[in-house]
């Protein structure tokens, strides 16, 4: 009989275990999905500004050039 016990109690605490694993794993999980989540947010924000920077730079340079042209009379 008490080894039924036993076994019950052995049951029960590897259902347990089992949960806690189970628990653990999906918050882990979610953990690493936030992660990706966080880090594509940053490199979608650092394209988005290198972007807007060349376009920056090429607009002034563009600029700079068309001054620099009609200084010297190669455009009106």
């Amino acid at each position: 009989m008490a080894s039924k016990g036993l076994q019950d109690l052995k049951q029960q605490v590897e259902k347990a275990t089992q949960e806690v694993v189970t628990a653990t794993g999906a918050a882990a999980q979610q953990v690493v999905d936030q992660a990706t989540e966080i880090g594509q947010k940053a490199m979608d924000q650092v394209s988005k500004s290198t972007q807007e920077t060349m376009d920056k730079t090429a607009n002034q340079a563009s600029e700079a050039f068309s001054g620099f042209g009609r200084k010297l009379g190669l455009q009106k």
